[in-house]
């Protein structure tokens, strides 16, 4: 008897199975998808953990958050981060200055 570490619903499984088919999916998504089925399938989580090329414990988070949340454990929620400092307007005036050729005398010839 095979050990199954999640159980899919009839719905979850069908639409992780097309997922993985698709093109263009983030890498991400791709990999969480496919360590779920295989967790179903009754892979244990070393191997599983290889086929993703993720370590177990992350493998065993996925596994959990699946069982509390569904299949919102394909995304990650929001992080955390400093906010954007800089509007538009300064945004392009630094994008110009990078991409517009140097001053006279400062061009490096060394490289």
């Amino acid at each position: 008897m095979k050990k199954e570490h999640i159980s899919l619903s009839e719905n979850d499984r069908t639409y992780l199975q097309s997922l993985i088919k698709q093109s263009g999916v983030p890498v991400k998504t791709y990999r969480r998808a496919l360590a779920l089925l295989e967790l179903e399938r009754g892979r244990t989580y070393t191997d599983v953990a290889d086929i993703v090329g993720i370590t177990s414990q992350s493998l065993s988070t996925w596994a959990r958050i699946y069982q509390a949340t569904g299949l919102a454990c394909l995304s990650d929620k929001p992080r955390p981060g400093r906010p954007i400092n800089i509007d538009g307007r300064q945004r392009a005036k630094i994008t110009a200055l990078a991409c517009s050729d140097p001053p006279p005398g400062y061009l490096f010839s060394d490289w």
